[in-house]
């Protein structure tokens, strides 16, 4: 049962070889409510592996924290560098 082979279309990204990238970037749904349901995937999973835990400590809440203090430099990196 281990050896049964899993269509591209259903691999994750980590999973996908470089030759099989294309086809499988043409098996994504690129549809507004495709594209909603993977950041809900992607939420649920971040959630559910960093901030919904028994034992939990800063990480996941730190992770948030510097994610959104470097996209703030980002948009705003225009406006620091002229000085």
């Amino acid at each position: 049962m281990a050896d049964r082979i899993v269509p591209v279309g259903e691999k994750r990204l980590m999973e996908v070889n470089l030759g099989e990238l294309g086809s499988w970037v043409g098996k994504r749904d690129f549809t507004p409510n495709g594209l909603l349901a993977s950041i809900r995937n992607g939420h649920d999973r971040y959630y559910n592996k960093y901030i919904n835990v028994k034992k939990g400590g800063i990480g996941g809440v730190a992770m948030l924290l510097v994610g959104y203090v470097a996209l703030s430099y980002l948009w705003e990196y225009d406006h620091l560098s002229e000085y």
